[in-house]
């Protein structure tokens, strides 16, 4: 069945039920920015892919709402699907509710599965239509009704994540959390989030492709803990650790008729991260506020940065070797994007501790880099030749650690242009890492400094310069990022952040590098206050080949050089014959 034809079925459910307008977002009962197939509903009705986009389905139209990470690609997938792409964030372009305010008429019903729309979405809808009045239908999942091959929700084992890797016992979280909810006059706490979930009771599954995570919801009480999760996924063994921790195990759909029976107290959850479904469920005092599992869980304890440090260190080795094996095989044949891909994971796979991937990699070459998110299938790869410009934007999950890197790397021989741009880039991103800065920072405050080179240049990236990431856990991870957008949480000793400027050049190339950094104390002085800094966690040769050195400064080549000098004293140990010699080769100074 063609998009085309899934709408007009979707309009035909609507006509049934005098709806107007259908929003199918991206997101699933936990609004998660990567789902399960079951929950890929905005993929279903209009073919694109990427993670990030809302769909809105008229009676007579159909749109898709996307970020500048997904132009190019949802262009090129919205073809012939009679879905008009609206790039977010663009002069001219309406945005949803904009777009609704002008497309429907006074009294028209608007509806969407409940399930999946946090409350916190619903409100800033409602408030930007309030004089349009718009009637709202919250329960209508009828993507299920016309989707007849539907995936089954996943039902993976949930597996225990030893406090050895943790540092920290479910016990003592819980006990944290309960201590915390006290303080802000909390009774109950539901948890929605996924990833949450995991970090607070130390466990991890598959039910989410490279997210180690169980669909499941949490509550907390003042003297108990429940589970919500579906049976099946619980063995002995993890039963009884729960259980030990006085953690209570409930049925997965129960959630909302447990939440409504409750009858004194108040409820404390996150209204961005809380559906509609959830939220209308509840009958008592709710206080509202960002879940404090998240504010715990982006501050990684010492021993989670001790392990860290160990899944980086295997990564590098893998890096190095796929490097080695890319810049001697281009030299006597093509490589496919999928064959490079594939070969990084196999590399990966066989390392210690290794879980799965931690985001499918992008695997892009020339043009196809100039998409952020480029996704190669069989049907759109490019065959990589000894020219130009590969960029592989990867990682792993490992026990010890989630991974994140970018290298671009050259091929072949650069233009100028190629050349430029990547050192433009690259200064970006060392003059971030570089940067000090005072404690009550955020990462609003700190994005210009990563894109001073290319503003100077005449030239700007379309999304953020870092997102936090997990341990073994999702590699986008909040609540603290590196964006240009407005945020007010400080960056705190133990957060783990990516430094990842860009160029994108439609048609021509795209460059992206990428380390890991954690943020941590520096001096404290008399004149300032307590000082913070960036120490880099990944380790990974920087490709000499693309750089032009006439660009850098004398502190820009000084941090290179004394990198590479890093990376190969730590790497150099588990390397030996042509990925040794190639590491010399990489890292020799500037």
């Amino acid at each position: 069945m063609s998009v085309k034809e899934r709408i007009e079925q979707l309009r035909s459910e609507m006509r049934e039920r005098g709806i107007d307008a259908f929003i199918v977002p991206s997101s699933d009962p936990h609004q998660s920015e990567y789902v399960a197939e079951h929950y890929s509903a905005r993929t279903f009705i209009t073919g694109f892919t990427g993670s990030a986009g809302t769909a809105i389905v008229t009676l007579k139209e159909a749109g898709l709402w996307t970020d500048g990470r997904y132009f190019i690609q949802a262009e090129n997938q919205l073809i012939d699907t009679g879905v008009t792409l609206f790039r977010m964030g663009n002069d001219g372009v309406p945005t949803v509710e904009e777009f609704l305010k002008e497309t429907l008429k006074k009294g028209a019903k608007i509806a969407f599965d409940g399930k999946v729309i946090s409350i916190e979405y619903f409100r800033g809808l409602k408030s930007a239509l309030e004089n349009s009045r718009f009637s709202y239908e919250v329960n209508e999942d009828l993507v299920d009704i016309i989707w007849k091959d539907r995936p089954q929700k996943p039902c993976s084992k949930v597996v225990l994540h030893d406090v050895v890797y943790a540092g920290e016992s479910r016990e003592s979280k819980l006990a944290r959390v309960a201590s915390e909810m006290e303080t802000m006059g909390a009774n109950y706490y539901v948890i929605s989030g996924l990833d949450d979930i995991a970090w607070l009771l130390n466990i991890r599954a598959r039910d989410v492709k490279c997210n180690p995570l169980t669909i499941s919801y949490v509550v907390v009480s003042e003297k108990k803990y429940y589970l919500f999760i579906d049976d099946k996924k619980i063995n002995p063994e993890v039963r009884a650790e729960l259980e030990k921790a006085n953690v209570k195990i409930m049925p997965y759909e129960s959630i909302g008729e447990f939440l409504g029976e409750i009858k004194d107290g108040a409820i404390l959850l996150d209204a961005a991260r809380t559906s509609t479904w959830i939220y209308s469920s509840i009958k008592i005092k709710i206080i509202e506020a960002m879940d404090i599992t998240t504010r715990f869980k982006g501050i990684k304890n010492e021993i989670q940065i001790k392990n860290v440090r160990k899944a980086m260190l295997r990564d590098g080795v893998a890096m190095v070797k796929f490097i080695t094996w890319m810049k001697k095989t281009i030299k006597s044949r093509n490589i496919t994007e999928i064959e490079a891909s594939d070969k990084i994971e196999e590399i990966r796979s066989v390392g210690e501790n290794f879980y799965d991937l931690s985001f499918a990699s992008i695997s892009a070459y020339k043009a196809n880099a100039s998409m952020p998110h480029y996704c190669a299938t069989k049907e759109n790869q490019a065959t990589i030749k000894p020219e130009g410009l590969y960029l592989l934007d990867s990682g792993a999950q490992y026990l010890d650690g989630t991974t994140d890197i970018t290298r671009t790397l050259a091929v072949g021989p650069l233009t100028k242009e190629e050349k430029t741009d990547y050192t433009l880039v690259l200064r970006g991103m060392i003059n971030l890492t570089l940067q000090r800065f005072l404690y009550g920072t955020t990462g609003s405050n700190l994005d210009i400094i990563a894109r001073i080179p290319l503003w100077n240049a005449g030239m700007d990236y379309k999304h953020g310069t870092g997102h936090g990431v997990g341990f073994f856990l999702n590699v986008h991870e909040g609540p603290h990022r590196i964006s240009v957008l407005p945020n007010n949480i400080v960056l705190k000793k133990g957060m783990i952040v990516s430094n990842e400027p860009g160029v994108y050049k439609a048609g021509k190339h795209g460059i992206r590098i990428e380390n890991l950094v954690v943020a941590q104390e520096e001096e404290k002085t008399e004149y300032g206050g307590q000082f913070m800094k960036f120490e880099t966690l990944t380790l990974c040769p920087i490709d000499l080949d693309a750089i032009d050195v006439s660009l850098l400064t004398n502190d820009e080549k000084f941090w290179l050089n004394d990198y590479h000098k890093t990376v190969f004293e730590k790497l150099s140990t588990y390397l030996q014959g042509e990925e040794l010699a190639y590491l010399k080769q990489a890292t020799v100074a500037i």
